[in-house]
């Protein structure tokens, strides 16, 4: 077995030295899935999601908006959701979203947005968060938000309604601030503006638009504005193309894997989720991508890389950063991420982490400032090593991309149990593309 997995402990040992060959869909893209949740709640009628993630982030969501009095029924793959803003209501207790950072900051801006009170809490690293990203735009279109501490650590509870618009330029690139506070608008007095210095994934916007929302988009030298006007959503039929962010970890696999080729099909390549295949190709990865109807398909292969700088706002999320370091340790030469210090605020501290993943796998990486600096040459650990992946998903899996793309001795990753939020089926599709052991 080329991965062993101990599920009550949250631990698995991967070895390396083998190449990924295969074709495979990732999960369903979770950005796009936690939207067409939420959108559909506030929709007057009934909506269809197809290819919704599997994820426990997603599955939090889902209940969540039941919990606010939407009707979710889930079978044969798509998931019908009857919506309504006069069928919404107060939750009779705390709602619990887990790990999900995205469905708390997304939920809040929706609560804001109605006349009740809901009180978010979540898992022991969510509760490490802050939501004072989220509270301070809110509370000045007029929601009150209340939280632990200075930051607003959940659980938080929010009263919302009788709302104004705002015009609001978010201190961080953060496409969950921009969508927390449109969610809100869309239930407020005048207009609600987003300015974005920094161009972030455009998934609520364009949801919006199709379930017909008052709403305009103008482009800015580097980023966009977004103008909202008080909308009632109309329902709508989803599907949900695979998780880009989840593609990276295969696309990077094979492009560090000797002899590998990796095929992913039916993924979102919007340009704000993409910025990791241009990182890759100014690499010198060998990455060929196509457009589809369904979502593109991305094949990798096997090609030498070479160290580069890499901007932050080339990937605005900074989701790919832990995975594109593990590509950046066995390249030839230095690799430098720049202004990448709101990795410390994810789901763990991901730039100390990476760092220490990387280290921990035999390369030479280090924090320098708000930049994550990798020095390359190769992933050299001279005997089996454990990685704690923090109860991070991303951070689990990136680590488990490093044991596969080096034939040392294998690599125990505890805290594997945190994969479960995001990609599930993990381990049996890295197990599908190395093939009979």
């Amino acid at each position: 077995m080329s991965a062993a997995e101990d599920p009550s402990a949250g631990e698995v040992t991967v070895e390396g030295g083998t190449a990924l060959v295969g074709r495979l869909r990732v999960p369903g893209d979770k950005s796009i899935s936690h939207r067409a949740l939420l959108l559909s709640a506030l929709a007057e009628g009934t909506s269809t999601i197809a290819g919704l993630s599997a994820g426990d982030d997603v599955r939090r969501t889902l209940v969540a908006v039941e919990a606010i009095g939407a009707g979710v029924d889930a079978r044969d793959g798509v998931t019908t959701v009857h919506g309504g803003r006069g069928r919404l209501s107060p939750p009779e207790g705390p709602v619990d979203l887990g790990n999900s950072g995205t469905g708390m900051r997304l939920l809040l801006g929706l609560v804001a947005g109605l006349p009740m009170t809901a009180t978010l809490t979540g898992d022991e690293s969510l509760s490490r968060r802050p939501m004072d990203r989220v509270e301070v735009p809110l509370a000045r279109m007029g929601a009150h938000l209340a939280g632990r501490g200075d930051r607003c650590l959940p659980p938080v509870t929010v009263t919302g309604g009788s709302l104004r618009g705002i015009d609001y330029t978010p201190p961080m690139a953060s496409a969950q601030v921009k969508s927390a506070v449109l969610l809100a608008g869309l239930d407020a007095d005048g207009e609600t503006v987003v300015v974005e210095p920094v161009a972030t994934r455009t998934h609520t916007e364009e949801m919006l638009t199709r379930m017909g929302a008052d709403l305009e988009v103008t482009a800015t030298p580097t980023g966009r504005r977004v103008r909202l006007r008080r909308s009632r959503l109309r329902p709508e039929a989803w599907t949900v193309p695979g998780d880009p962010s989840q593609a990276a970890f295969w696309v990077v696999a094979a492009a560090v894997t000797p002899a590998s080729r990796v095929t992913v099909a039916d993924v979102h390549l919007g340009a704000e989720r993409t910025g990791f295949v241009g990182v890759l190709w100014r690499m010198g990865a060998d990455i060929e991508v196509e457009e589809g109807d369904a979502g593109g398909t991305i094949t990798s292969r096997y090609a030498p890389l070479a160290g580069t700088v890499v901007e932050a706002s080339e990937i605005p999320s900074l989701d790919e950063v832990p995975i594109l370091a593990v590509a950046a340790a066995v390249a030839t030469g230095a690799t430098r991420f720049r202004g990448v210090g709101e990795l410390r605020v994810k789901e763990s501290d991901r730039q100390a982490g990476t760092a220490a993943l990387v280290t921990a796998l035999g390369g030479r990486a280090h924090v320098d400032g708000d930049d994550l600096v990798l020095e390359g040459g190769g992933l050299h650990r001279a005997g089996p090593v454990t990685v704690d992946a923090s109860g991070d998903h991303r951070m689990a899996m990136a680590a488990a991309v490093g044991a596969v793309a080096t034939s040392g001795p294998p690599v125990t990753i505890t805290g594997w149990g945190a994969v479960a939020t995001s990609y599930p089926g993990f381990l049996d599709d890295l197990a599908a593309l190395r093939g009979p052991s």
